[in-house]
């Protein structure tokens, strides 16, 4: 599990918080280990050889762009403007493929909207002042499931809304339970899901019978370090094929399950650690798409017969690779391609072997639909599309003509594309010469290169996670601020292969935390900077980067912004959702063993050692960093006669959702941030 977003279902940016976007499951934590044997494994294709983008490694190279229409501090770019751009998350066919629905906060909250699937104003379907997702349409088109939480408690009920009449339906009622992940039954008449009691470390498989109201256990008794995710069912409806996860995120393993009897059968047998994850299943019922490193230790996708137990490989590629859907009529499958944090889709036909890349808008692309991302005549492939200067939107690719069409439109009037700052793409050695670290670094149009400039370290979460070149809010602001800003992915982040991913087990805060200081070695030598206006910002263990950084190394700081962290190891494990105790204590050790290590690791202790001033933010029901491990750092500081400010949302959980608060928390932010590093003025101003 991850600190910084839902490992069930969403990866969460926490500083442009979406709570919904592609998963990054703890199926797909993918850990080396020094020795696997691939059982029943076949190599179907060569290694392919992708596209790779260019990056640079003097920062002498780093240059700020011109641009007379941009000038600093401008009010389309800031943070009230930025955030009240559409944010989009999942998306659904409709049976007939003449409506989608989707997710978005256009009204402020994530509820969910209707739209034509070619284009249109949108209808909002759901009026709530919770946030809602995971939204898919029954078979019969006369129901959408969904579910919703409280207040950010990530303690999830499956709804049901008439898309006609607009009758909502709690199916689970459960305070104490969370439901996720909800699917169809082919026939409509059951609702597979995943179910957790708040006090449990699991996730087991429940289907719902809509027709008699019962809920049957498809899986059960799993043991307390594992979790069952991801139900797909097979066409006719006898079985589900789910994926098993184990807490340290090294080892999954893909099951069948017989729906009417409950026996589950083991599909990926294997030796080692190794990690396999169903994606779908074949028209014809015979064959899964799977993502799984076990070919080369990187994600790659594959056939597994399901009879046979056999895997043949379809990509061999050193790049994070994601199984997609098989097309309506099983002669092609689709995946992702993330190389270096540009993502692409890819087409490819089973029967001829070849491949090709979709003709899309360059930056982050991944296709999207509950059950499929095909529409029920196979015609049209719906996808999301962001980068560095567009918001996430829905689009849909005809196959026939090889044609794109927008569906939604985030950006809002006064927000312009050519306004945003792309970013450069680097890579630096770790300090201890063991790695290459990759990150993106923007920086501000018309910028001067005379060492008076500021800059911001930023710091995703996870630590199983990644910074892609997508769109974020906040770095846009920032950067129009005047800020330069960098954001590695140290060791432990995903897209680099699982050698790298577990280079942070057993050590987290430590040789992460130094690649993240060689990142602000890295721009300190750009010739823009003063060395001393570098701030660090990071939510959830970004957040505890940042507090690592700011006490441990607090001479390269000059402030330090914790968004929803943990800083107490002992506090947390005690405190934090039992899942994400299981993968703590699998991923950093023994409480009692390790105990000198999780001191060292622990910033609460080294509160004395900190000379930046802070703020922290925080949620008030944040089931994963709880709000008290903020608390304990402003204690600590103000005992100390330290400058640190606190502010809690009280209605919100493991970051924001609510636009108000958005606005309030990075707005925020950004005032702090100006008081205490302020930017040079780079001296352009429009007429």
């Amino acid at each position: 599990m991850e600190h910084g977003g839902d490992a069930q279902e969403r990866e969460v940016t926490l500083l442009d918080f979406s709570f919904w976007f592609r998963p990054k499951s703890p199926t797909l934590m993918r850990i080396h280990i020094l020795f696997v044997i691939v059982v029943f494994t076949t190599t179907a294709v060569a290694a392919q050889t992708l596209p790779v983008p260019r990056a640079i490694t003097d920062p002498k190279q780093i240059t700020s762009k011109p641009n007379a229409n941009v000038e600093q501090f401008q009010q389309s770019l800031g943070v009230e403007k930025l955030y009240m751009t559409r944010q989009i998350g999942p998306a659904s066919w409709s049976p007939d493929g003449k409506q989608l629905v989707f997710v978005a906060n256009i009204s402020g909250r994530n509820n969910l909207w209707l739209v034509g699937s070619d284009g249109g104003w949108p209808t909002q379907l759901t009026v709530s002042d919770q946030r809602q997702t995971s939204p898919t349409w029954s078979p019969d088109g006369k129901w959408i499931a969904y579910i919703s939480d409280y207040d950010g408690d990530e303690q999830w009920d499956v709804f049901m809304v008439s898309p006609k009449t607009g009758q909502v339906v709690n199916l689970t009622h459960t305070r104490e339970i969370s439901e996720e992940n909800p699917r169809w039954s082919p026939d409509g008449r059951y609702l597979a899901y995943t179910v957790k009691p708040k006090t449990s470390s699991v996730y087991e498989i429940d289907v719902f019978d809509k027709l008699m109201r019962t809920v049957k256990h498809v899986t059960s008794g799993t043991a307390a370090d594992k979790i069952n995710d991801n139900p797909i069912w097979s066409h006719d409806g006898t079985s589900i094929v789910y994926t098993q996860s184990q807490a340290k995120g090294t080892d999954a393993n893909i099951y069948i399950a017989d729906v009417a009897g409950g026996a589950s059968t083991l599909l990926t047998p294997h030796e080692g650690e190794q990690l396999y994850e169903a994606e779908d299943v074949s028209p014809d019922g015979k064959k899964l798409l799977i993502t799984s490193n076990a070919a080369n230790g990187y994600d790659n996708v594959g056939l597994l017969d399901i009879v046979n137990k056999k895997s043949s490989w379809l990509t061999r590629d050193k790049w994070e690779i994601s199984g997609g859907n098989f097309s309506r009529d099983g002669k092609s499958v689709t995946w992702t391609a993330n190389v270096d944090g540009y993502t692409e889709v890819y087409l490819h036909d089973l029967a001829a072997g070849t491949t090709k890349a979709l003709p899309l808008p360059k930056g982050v692309n991944y296709p999207v639909g509950a059950q499929s991302a095909f529409d029920n005549d196979g015609s049209r492939l719906l996808y999301n599309h962001n980068g560095p200067n567009a918001p996430a939107d829905l689009w849909t690719y005809r196959l026939a003509t090889g044609k794109s069409q927008q569906i939604t439109n985030s950006l809002v009037a006064g927000v312009r594309a050519e306004d945003m700052v792309e970013p450069f793409l680097v890579h630096f050695p770790s300090r201890d010469g063991e790695w290459t670290i990759s990150a993106f670094v923007y920086v501000p149009y018309n910028m001067v290169r005379n060492g008076q400039n500021a800059a911001l370290v930023y710091v995703h979460g996870g630590p199983t996670s990644q910074t892609v070149n997508s769109f974020n809010r906040f770095i846009q602001h920032m950067v129009n601020q005047g800020y330069m800003v960098i954001a590695p992915n140290y060791r432990g982040s995903t897209g680099y292969g699982k050698e790298f991913q577990r280079a942070n087990l057993f050590d987290m805060g430590g040789g992460d935390l130094q690649d993240v200081l060689a990142a602000a070695d890295f721009i300190k030598q750009t010739g823009y900077l003063d060395p001393k206006k570098i701030a660090l910002v990071g939510g959830s263990y970004g957040g505890y980067m940042t507090m690592m950084g700011v006490t441990k190394a607090p001479e390269v700081w000059a402030a330090g912004v914790p968004i929803v962290p943990f800083v107490n190891w002992f506090t947390e494990i005690q405190n934090e959702d039992p899942v994400l105790r299981q993968s703590d204590l699998a991923t950093m050790g023994d409480l009692e063993k390790n105990k000198d290590l999780f001191h060292d690791r622990s910033p609460i202790f080294f509160v004395d050692q900190i000379k930046a001033p802070l703020l922290l933010l925080a949620g008030g029901n944040d089931p994963r960093c709880p709000k008290e491990e903020s608390q304990q750092v402003v204690d600590a500081v103000k005992k100390r006669g330290g400058t640190v400010e606190l502010k809690i949302y009280e209605n919100e959980g493991h970051g924001f959702a609510r636009v108000e608060n958005q606005i309030d928390a990075y707005k925020r932010v950004s005032d702090f941030l100006k008081a205490h590093v302020p930017p040079a003025d780079c001296g352009c101003k429009l007429p």
